[in-house]
């Protein structure tokens, strides 16, 4: 049971992650039928992006054992940054783009499926450096391109070390090793 539940909560975490709140794709099906049969699944216009990240936050609670409000109160907001931090990077790792369609628009807004990985917006170096692949560029254009991709990629990798560092001196030791297997931590 203990090890399903990690299992879920690192799922969850990584799901999280590369998830925001604000920008899912929770589509209203007009009437709440559907493929999520209103049981809160992740069928189209049943999806509450806030009731699953919410999930996420108990379980992580739960797993770093915390019981006190007024503690986890104080923790919560640097396990968001975290999360946060993890998602601006891309957990996706690009995969996201992988599977966009190339032939034209599916429902990602203007340039067909650009989005990143679950529906998150990539960054504007990601798409620059994108559109020189697609317009087979010049390979010093793809360069450079490639060169401010991997300098934003770099600063973010920074603002998650600072926002990991923060959470570790709030953590106990034991608390420490659990956030790191949940991925929260590195």
């Amino acid at each position: 049971m203990i090890k399903s539940n990690r299992t879920f909560i690192i799922w969850g975490v990584a799901a999280a992650l590369c998830l925001s709140a604000g920008s899912l794709l929770a589509q209203n099906d007009n009437g709440g039928g559907g493929n999520g049969g209103g049981q809160g699944g992740f069928g189209r216009g049943n999806f509450d992006p806030a009731q699953f990240q919410q999930r996420i936050m108990d379980g992580i609670r739960d797993q770093l054992g915390f019981t006190n409000d007024a503690d986890w109160n104080a923790v919560q907001p640097l396990v968001q940054k975290v999360m946060d931090a993890r998602r601006d990077i891309g957990v996706g790792g690009g995969f996201g783009r992988m599977f966009r369609n190339r032939g034209g628009n599916n429902g990602g807004g203007p340039g067909g499926g650009r989005g990143g990985f679950f529906g998150g917006q990539p960054s504007p170096e990601a798409e620059a450096l994108q559109k020189a692949i697609d317009d087979n560029s010049p390979p010093a254009q793809i360069k450079a391109a490639l060169a401010r991709y991997e300098a934003s990629q770099k600063v973010k990798q920074d603002k998650l070390v600072q926002a990991q560092d923060q959470l570790r001196q709030v953590l106990t030791v034991k608390q420490e090793a659990q956030a790191t297997l949940l991925g929260l931590l590195q």
